[in-house]
């Protein structure tokens, strides 16, 4: 990330103090246990990592029913770096962040959870990482305790992610990252508003072609109860991850189903011509299907050439 160019930009401007250039955003659905401490932890990693002056800490409420609203708000009386914005109802985990990210004054973007699992004060660890469009927290290092039932879907999603991108992901969707704010208001319109936040924002990243860093974090167990839900959020992943690689690549995505369907009509098309001496349905269905997937994977491919052009 390059810090120093954007430094000198602003204190060519005479402004340098009063420039908000680091924006964190902390969403927050009943966090009131942990809420405090953790925007406390935020703060004092800035103070130490970055200039002051040039950073702001945006928590999203999203629609709490318990004291967390109340909290945040009085932490923002306290420290004007600190602003609490809310969402009537809830929406959702990347709708919270959709929110922040356009309401963030700062070049660079990073967010971490408001339930305490994330080294906080690693936070300005992220911003001073080397030159890239993303640096993600990676859930690889020391003292990571993770659930076990959450664990081995996360091992099938991450193989499936390397796969539509053809590159090596240690953590998928990991909650502490920072980014360039422009590139990622680039894929605003991909962002789910549930978890898949940032799945979506990795996979989106990866398959533009971005530079993407990742340093290996530890990982706590949460104050209160998770709001993940394993079996539904975990369909979502991987719909959120087909989706957005048929947005980027869709005949890698539908590769598989045509070779599939081209591979029985071929079976299936000797053994009706050797063995039953006569054409039957499943072999032009097979004909049918794989004919169809190859034209819709071939129009979607150039589809996507045209619109990169």
């Amino acid at each position: 990330m390059k810090h120093d160019s954007v430094l000198e930009s602003v204190e060519a401007e005479g402004g340098a103090q009063d420039a908000v250039i680091y924006s964190v955003l902390i969403p927050c659905y009943n966090e009131q246990g942990a809420i405090r401490s953790t925007i406390e932890a935020v703060v004092a990693a800035c103070e130490t990592a970055l200039p002051a002056g040039s950073f702001e800490v945006l928590v999203i409420d999203d629609g709490s029913t318990d004291a967390s609203a109340a909290v945040i708000d009085m932490a923002a009386e306290q420290d004007p770096r600190v602003r609490l914005i809310r969402h009537r109802k809830n929406k959702g985990y990347g709708a919270a962040l959709k929110t922040g990210l356009g309401e963030a004054r700062g070049a660079w973007v990073a967010i971490t959870d408001a339930d305490g699992t994330y080294p906080n004060q690693r936070m300005g660890e992220l911003f001073s990482l080397p030159d890239a469009d993303m640096v993600v927290g990676a859930r690889i290092g020391d003292g990571v305790v993770y659930s076990k039932v959450r664990a081995i879907p996360k091992i099938f999603l991450r193989r499936f992610a390397q796969w539509i991108t053809g590159t090596h992901i240690p953590d998928i969707n990991s909650g502490f990252r920072a980014f360039r704010a422009d590139v990622a208001k680039r894929y605003l319109h991909l962002y789910p508003d549930g978890f898949s936040f940032t799945t979506t924002i990795t996979i989106s990243m990866l398959m533009d072609g971005r530079e993407v860093v990742y340093e290996p974090i530890s990982y706590t167990p949460r104050i209160g109860k998770s709001k993940i839900k394993p079996i539904r959020d975990t369909l979502r992943f991987v719909s959120t991850i087909a989706r957005t690689g048929m947005f980027f690549a869709p005949l890698k995505v539908l590769k598989p189903f045509m070779l599939t369907f081209w591979a029985a009509f071929v079976v299936s098309g000797i053994y009706d011509t050797f063995w039953l001496h006569d054409l039957t349905d499943k072999t032009t269905t097979s004909l049918l299907l794989a004919l169809n997937i190859t034209v819709l994977g071939l129009l979607a491919d150039l589809i996507d050439r045209r619109t990169k052009i």
